[in-house]
């Protein structure tokens, strides 16, 4: 169940927002009319890289995993999850 709470908004901001809310809706940009939609899986199966989940920890601003079998290529992007200890 939603809770409700003061609109804390200023009228100018309640004003634009609705006159924002009643606009129609832009197509997709740069998509065909007959485009046909296809999941967003399709799309990552293209991409070279797959994500890989594996454990390790930081250590002065670096990631070192913890399994040493594990390399990972020269400035990969890493996702860091932490453990509130």
């Amino acid at each position: 169940m939603a809770i409700s709470e003061e609109d804390q908004r200023s009228p100018e901001r309640r004003v634009r927002d609705e006159r924002i809310a009643t606009e129609p809706q832009l197509p997709p940009p740069g998509l065909y009319p007959d485009a046909i939609p296809s999941p967003v899986e399709t799309h990552l199966g293209r991409l070279r890289r797959q994500p890989v989940a594996i454990s390790g920890i930081v250590e002065n601003g670096l990631v070192r995993p913890l399994d040493d079998s594990v390399k990972l290529p020269e400035h990969s992007r890493v996702i860091i999850v932490a453990e509130a200890s």
